[in-house]
Formats: C-alpha cells, structure tokens, sequence
C-alpha cells in the first residue's frame, strides 16, 4: 500500500529525501530538515494536530483517575518511566543537531522508513503514541454520539460489535503494539500496528488507540491482557476525543 507521505509528496521526493550524516557524529544539512519539515507540514494539515513538541507533554487526567482500571502504580511506571524515557532519548539523538529543534511529526517524516534512523524514528514514534493514547482515555465512562456513532452503527453494525472488533484486533496483536480504531478511505476500521508503527504514515487517520505493549498492564493485569482491553473498552475511551478527530477528516 503506497504510503501517506509518499501520496503526498510523490514516491521520487519521498524515496531520495535522506540524512545527509549520521545522528550523534555530524550535523544534518539543513537542506534535509526542510524536506523534512515540508513531509511534516503536510502529516500535521491532514492529522490537524499541529506540531507536536519535543517534551513530555502533562497527563490529561490525575495519576490515579484510571483506577482500578489502570491503577497509580501503572501510570507512574507508564508515563513517568516509559513515555519520559523516549523524549530523553530523542534529545539525546538529536543534540546538536537542527532536529533539536524540530517536532515529532518532522521527525517521524525525516526518519520513517530510513534503517539509519530506525532507533530515531522508534522513539519519536512511539512518544506520539503514547501522547495519543492519554488522550484516548477517559478518567469517565462515555459512549459515542452524534455522527461518530452513525459511522460506527454503518461500518460496525453496533458499538457492542465494534467494541468486539477491537478487542479482537488488541488480543490479536502478537507480542509489542498498539490496537487503533482508523478513518482509512471515508470509512471506519480497527487495525494493528507493531512496535512504534503507527497508522498515519500509511494513509490512515486515527481515531484512538489502546496500547498493547506489556508495560501498559503488566503491573495490574499480569499476563491477561483480554481483561486490561476489557476494562478500558467498557470504563475509560475517549469517545469524545475520538469525535474531535473524526470531525479533523
């Protein structure tokens, strides 16, 4: 399937545009940020997210507003380990460099696909998944209204299934990953993404996701990951945030 950026950008643009040296021992050439920032521009008018900074942003609820779903304990391990660990990381990679100064988007443009940066583009990546999947959280229960729910009741025959559908697609998801409910081509669906892969980059718009790496539930779930995606199905999705995006196609 022909990429995101490669539609938009034209497959020849988006196959040369490369580092012009290796992170950690040379500068880039400031030409290859403008490609990448151009790439950038283009991700965030489609995703409508803006750019997104290179800092831990804050929860949107307090650290103990998911419990018992996802409890305290988790939360601290989760965000205040994991998600700060990629963010330190990305500086790291980046010191010195014009991508210190960069967004997430421009360097998930400028690294996607570039075995080089593998390490670069993991970390940026999943600090955007994870910024994501807070907001994809509800510290309430909600159910979805209004036009989302009518695309979920036509492309899903009901919340219940597509609840159903998600899970499947979470529980199927085999080792490290993230499960998504999706806008791809004008119509719904749930799809999984490995590791720090994510959605955008292959031409989908995403809705909200449910991480599946271990260290979101590990602490509170052991090993039954079906009862941790059980959980925040029915307590903690942000059908509202969901929303925003949906009405951002």
């Amino acid at each position: 399937m022909e990429s995101l950026i490669q539609r938009l950008f034209g497959r020849r643009t988006f196959l040369k545009t490369s580092l012009y040296a290796t992170l950690g021992s040379t500068l880039y050439a400031s030409a290859g940020l403008v490609a990448a920032q151009n790439k950038s521009d283009g991700l965030s008018t489609l995703l409508n997210v803006g750019r997104s900074p290179l800092a831990l942003p804050p929860l949107p609820f307090a650290m103990d507003a998911l419990a018992p779903t996802i409890s305290s304990s988790t939360l601290g391990v989760h965000y205040g380990k994991h998600h700060k660990a990629y963010f330190d990381t990305i500086a790291k990679l980046t010191a010195g460099s014009p991508l210190a100064d960069a967004s997430l988007e421009e360097i998930i443009a400028h690294s996607y696909a570039d075995p080089k940066l593998a390490t670069l583009f993991n970390n940026a990546a999943q600090a955007w998944n994870h910024n994501f999947y807070w907001k994809s959280l509800s510290a309430s229960a909600q159910q979805p209204s209004g036009m989302l729910k009518e695309m979920i009741e036509r492309d899903f025959g009901s919340v219940d299934h597509l609840h159903s559908e998600l899970a499947a697609i979470a529980l199927s998801q085999f080792g490290s990953g993230w499960a998504w409910l999706v806008v791809d081509q004008g119509k719904l669906k749930v799809v999984k993404t490995s590791n720090a892969d994510l959605p955008f980059i292959h031409g989908q718009r995403p809705l909200l996701t449910i991480d599946v790496w271990e260290h979101a539930y590990y602490l509170d779930y052991q090993n039954r990951r079906a009862d941790y995606v059980a959980a925040v199905l029915s307590k903690q999705i942000n059908w509202e945030f969901a929303a925003e995006n949906l009405h951002r196609a």
